[in-house]
């Protein structure tokens, strides 16, 4: 009898033994569960916390951020049209499906794990419900601000923070280099439109504005800054053009603008025209003010204004 009590002992020892590994097995994958979780961390966002991906593969950006994200090597599951159309990403872009807000399904089908995109939205409730939605108001940061926003949103805050600081260094460079060209004195436009409507920008509309005025430190003409101060464009005319058009000027050009207005005297007794200080640019590369079209930007400018006469 003692005999074959031993064996059971041992049985029943082996087995209490199983079962306290199968504890521990089942406690390591508890905790690989909660490592799991813990694959995110909380981004204060304009709108409150949100739990948002640490390591984030596939990003939907609307809205015209994607920029931003391709400049800190963030993986782009989905695109807004806009940027889509952008030229400066054709090639980054191109097996990139192109997605709509409005169509949420479109957004649902790419299976984003995070969304980035302006807080007017549409169907921001429904987006919500696919992945973390990430937004932000246009302008309510400052063009660079933006930019490390972002990079924190998607954990990149020390990549994004130095290309800022690459970017800053570039620029004054650059704007050092133009004003001892051109002049210190010397004012710049930055306009866009067609023979129907007209516009001129502020220092912080996109379109290189950022880039000019802010970075640069080139000067705005002063009827531009009085007339751009509240909204940062003005709708004018083409008979009160010549009041706003700086001794240099960047033109954003849609490649199918109707530009008559360019053939009419007023236009071409411009100083700036008759003096060869226009230099246009497709406006679809020149819209926003994110990373990949800052750099843009500044190379067009920067060529542009140090080869002019």
């Amino acid at each position: 009898m003692k005999k074959l009590l031993l064996p059971l002992l041992v049985l029943v020892v082996l087995a209490l033994s199983a079962c306290g590994n199968n504890t521990n097995k089942n406690a390591g994958a508890n905790s690989s569960t909660s490592d799991a979780s813990s694959d995110t961390f909380t981004y204060q966002s304009e709108t409150g916390p949100i739990a948002v991906p640490a390591h984030p593969k596939r990003v939907v950006a609307l809205s015209g951020y994607a920029g931003n994200l391709l400049a800190l090597d963030v993986p782009l599951a989905g695109v807004d049209s806009w940027t889509k159309g952008d030229p400066n990403f054709k090639d980054q872009l191109k097996d990139v499906p192109e997605v709509s807000e409005e169509n949420v399904e479109s957004i649902l089908n790419v299976k984003p794990d995070l969304i980035i995109a302006s807080t007017d939205i549409k169907n921001a409730d429904k987006l919500k419900e696919i992945a973390p939605l990430v937004t932000y108001t246009y302008n309510k940061l400052d063009y660079l601000t933006q930019i490390l926003e972002i990079g924190k949103a998607v954990n990149q805050e020390k990549k994004a923070s130095d290309w800022i600081a690459d970017f800053k260094e570039r620029a004054q460079k650059s704007g050092e280099e133009i004003k001892a060209k051109i002049g210190a004195d010397s004012t710049v436009s930055v306009i866009e439109g067609d023979s129907k409507s007209l516009y001129v920008f502020g220092d912080a509309w996109g379109r290189g504005t950022e880039v000019i005025y802010q970075a640069m430190g080139l000067k705005m003409p002063d009827q531009v800054k009085e007339m751009t101060a509240k909204a940062g464009y003005y709708d004018l005319s083409l008979e009160v053009l010549p009041d706003y058009m700086g001794d240099y000027v960047i033109y954003s050009k849609a490649p199918a603008a109707d530009a008559s207005f360019q053939q009419s005297s007023t236009y071409r007794n411009i100083p700036a025209v008759k003096n060869n200080r226009v230099f246009e640019v497709d406006a679809n590369t020149f819209y926003f003010n994110d990373a990949l079209s800052l750099d843009y930007q500044l190379d067009f400018i920067t060529k542009s204004l140090l080869g002019s006469k």
